[in-house]
């Protein structure tokens, strides 16, 4: 199953949003790996490619680049998707990871201010960047794109990420109508939507020890999960070029939470 996979990604050109740390950066790896050209969005967090290069055994030949784009921007999410389109010479697969819960806040604490960063970053942000991928995608034909989701979108979330759990849960609306809107193009559209991902500056950022242990405590599997669970999913739903599944959704959390 495995030589499979890497033979349907062997030279495919993949855009992945954020791709600079955390989830993002070992969805690089997994796709690279896997033998794809790979273009790396990044905000802040600038990736070594070098050291990706060296990490994956990727030849000179194959494309890695890298551009720093702020999503919430327009102008700003077209060009890096010129960009990346330039670079590889085409797009057959999108990653849209980018999105952050910003800061935990209450319903009495949001203000227009704080709802439209939200929303702009994990929802809108992704509109952007897949309206303007489109025209590459559906040259390529049987094109696919993964958008990260969260659990917090399938229950809610903890205290405090109430627009963030919002806006993921549109994410998994949006993946379900993009992909019926899509299909006649060939494109599949699926997401993936992970729980408590240690090793990442998301949790390192807003969630506490205590409160990781007490969420592991709830997990069936009995681990919290690690990038590298999700990377291999998202590579998965890329790889299906040929395949039957577009509109899901796969819950990556150790069986807290089962649909």
């Amino acid at each position: 199953m495995e030589r499979t996979r890497k033979g349907k990604l062997e030279g495919k050109r993949a855009l992945v949003t954020a791709g600079g740390q955390g989830i993002g950066l070992a969805i690089v790896r997994e796709l690279l790996e896997a033998g794809c050209q790979v273009c790396v969005h990044y905000f802040s967090s600038e990736p070594d490619l070098a050291g990706l290069r060296s990490e994956s055994g990727a030849s000179q030949e194959r494309k890695l680049s890298a551009f720093q784009a702020d999503l919430c921007r327009e102008g700003e999410a077209e060009a890096l998707v010129r960009a990346a389109v330039e670079s590889m010479g085409g797009l057959d697969i999108l990653i849209n990871n980018a999105g952050s819960l910003v800061e935990r806040r209450q319903l009495e604490e949001v203000d227009p201010e704080f709802y439209g960063r939200v929303m702009d970053l994990n929802l809108a942000s992704m509109v952007r960047v897949t309206r303007a991928a489109l025209p590459a995608l559906k040259q390529a034909g049987q094109a696919s794109v993964v958008n990260l989701s969260s659990l917090a979108g399938r229950k809610g979330g903890h205290g405090g990420s109430l627009l963030y759990a919002t806006a993921k849960g549109a994410v998994l609306t949006w993946t379900r109508a993009l992909s019926a809107e899509l299909a006649p193009a060939g494109i599949r559209v699926n997401a993936v939507a992970p729980g408590l991902i240690l090793g990442t500056s998301f949790h390192a950022t807003h969630t506490t020890e205590e409160s990781a242990r007490e969420t592991i405590r709830g997990i069936p599997l009995g681990r919290a999960g690690n990038p590298a669970d999700v990377a291999r999913a998202v590579a998965y739903l890329a790889s299906e070029y040929d395949g039957f599944i577009t509109g899901a959704t796969i819950d990556i959390n150790g069986g807290v939470y089962c649909a």
